[in-house]
């Protein structure tokens, strides 16, 4: 993605003349979902100097459709292009304010700084093939990972009740759209398709109603050849059926997953 010449190039730059370039009191916060090795996965940013962290996020420039704005965020710190984005709420409690204490203020950003001000934040989830992801700080963070959805620290502002709400739009979403070409690989087991909608939904699921509600979808290709290398039988592999699943995303599901 190329950078707009006219846009801020360092952080001095961007807190003093951001508000000439970004609608003011409005912003963006990302919740990244990846999964690997069983677990469902959460993109945080920690911030420069500090030992809090947050969720992706930044601001909507002035011709920009919010849309855009998400997903050139999402690219910011992760490289991936065509994701699968959702906005699923909205946030504007009068006390989101950053600057409340001092590990909240961008190191150079002055207590009237436009960016200290009062936001509401518009709230996306995204979904990333894990490994093909490249975590990428922003102008004020010192890292960006992965961490468990078991095992979020408290992060700064609302951003835990925006993660939890987007978990809670993800679960929901599993009964009227198809998720799982966005966070396996290309080729995957049926024991691992479950896994990943037990890991989203935090509870087990039986193997028998699960096979057979996810197969009357026709969303799925079974595969001739199996997975190699188990210590059990080896299952058959599958991969989802491009048309068909996005049809799905298009159409909608009728499903009782969640």
């Amino acid at each position: 993605m190329k950078k707009n010449p006219a846009f801020p190039t360092s952080i001095e730059e961007f807190l003093e003349q951001g508000e000439q370039y970004y609608l003011p009191h409005l912003s963006i916060d990302c919740v990244v979902f990846g999964f690997h090795d069983g677990h469902l996965k959460v993109l945080l940013l920690q911030l420069s100097n500090t030992n809090e962290w947050c969720l992706p996020g930044g601001f909507i420039q002035h011709t920009e459709p919010v849309d855009d704005a998400a997903v050139r965020i999402v690219f910011q710190r992760t490289g991936l292009r065509n994701i699968y984005l959702r906005q699923f709420y909205a946030f504007g409690d009068p006390s989101r304010q950053r600057g409340k204490d001092k590990l909240q203020m961008p190191k150079g950003a002055k207590p009237n700084s436009w960016i200290m001000k009062r936001f509401i934040t518009i709230g996306y989830w995204a979904l990333v093939e894990f490994s093909k992801a490249v975590p990428i700080p922003d102008q004020f963070s010192s890292q960006c990972g992965w961490v468990n959805v078991t095992k979020i620290p408290r992060l700064i502002l609302d951003h835990n009740s925006i993660l939890d709400k987007a978990l809670q739009s993800l679960r929901i979403s599993l009964n009227d759209y198809p998720v799982g070409k966005d966070l396996l690989t290309e080729k995957f087991t049926m024991p691992e398709l479950q896994r990943l909608y037990e890991t989203i939904l935090n509870k087990k699921l039986d193997r028998r109603n699960f096979q057979k509600q996810i197969l009357s979808l026709e969303i799925l290709e079974r595969l001739k050849e199996k997975k190699q290398g188990g210590a059990h039988k080896s299952p058959f592999l599958y991969r989802f059926d491009g048309r068909k699943y996005q049809l799905a995303l298009k159409k909608g599901l009728r499903a009782s997953f969640a």
